[in-house]
Parts: structure tokens; C-alpha cells; sequence
């Protein structure tokens, strides 16, 4: 199940280099402010992704999604957690969010898989 992930990951980097390869300054810039975004600030990395899941989940964006979950994941953050936020996406988003938490939790799980691996 963890292939996912690795799949995600290398799909993303590649397209990422791609679509950077055209030194395009506005989406340089939009890439920058959305790491930047994330960074540490008033709000701590783990607020921040539990937001930017939430907002996701809400907006439907499985690649997004997807993204927050494995920071999330890195950060060190419990299922009990990020479940936590799902459910708040899902009760923002409604019953069309269901499909996408479906998604979420079967990446979790290829986290968890994975790093058991390790």
C-alpha cells in the first residue's frame, strides 16, 4: 500500500521540476509564498498543516490532501489528531467531502505502513 506515496512523491517532484524548468516568475512566486506559508511563524508547522488539510479536504484537493497528510505525518502528528481535522473538514464540507476522506485515510495508512518499514 505504501506505493502511493511513493508514487505521489515522484509524480509531484517530476511535474514540480517540469513546470518550474519554465522559469515562469509568477508561478515561482506562488510556489515560494506557499512554502513560505508553512514555514514557522505565529503559528506553529503543525497549526499550519492541519489548516492547510482542513482547507484541502474542503476544497477537495486529493493532491493537496495528500501533501498535508505526509507533513503532517513527519511532523509527528497521531491519527487521533489528523482525524480530528478530517472530521472538522468533512462537517465544514458536508457529505461531498466523503470520497476525499476516504482518499485521506487510505494515504494515512500508507504512511504508517511505510514508516513501520523503516
Amino acid at each position: 500500500m505504501s506505493n502511493i506515496v511513493d508514487e505521489f512523491n515522484a509524480y509531484r517532484e517530476k511535474m514540480n521540476s517540469r513546470i518550474l524548468e519554465d522559469n515562469n516568475k509568477v508561478i515561482k512566486r506562488i510556489f515560494n509564498l506557499d512554502t513560505n506559508a508553512f514555514m514557522e511563524g505565529a503559528l506553529n508547522v503543525k497549526t499550519k498543516e492541519l489548516l492547510g488539510l482542513v482547507a484541502s479536504a474542503v476544497l477537495r484537493c486529493d493532491d493537496c490532501v495528500r501533501y498535508h497528510l505526509e507533513t503532517c505525518h513527519k511532523e509527528g502528528m497521531t491519527k487521533e489528531e489528523v482525524a480530528e481535522a478530517l472530521s472538522i473538514a468533512t462537517l465544514v464540507g458536508g457529505t461531498i467531502v466523503i470520497p476525499h476522506l476516504r482518499r485521506a485515510y487510505e494515504f494515512w495508512d500508507a504512511l504508517e505502513e511505510k514508516a513501520s518499514q523503516n
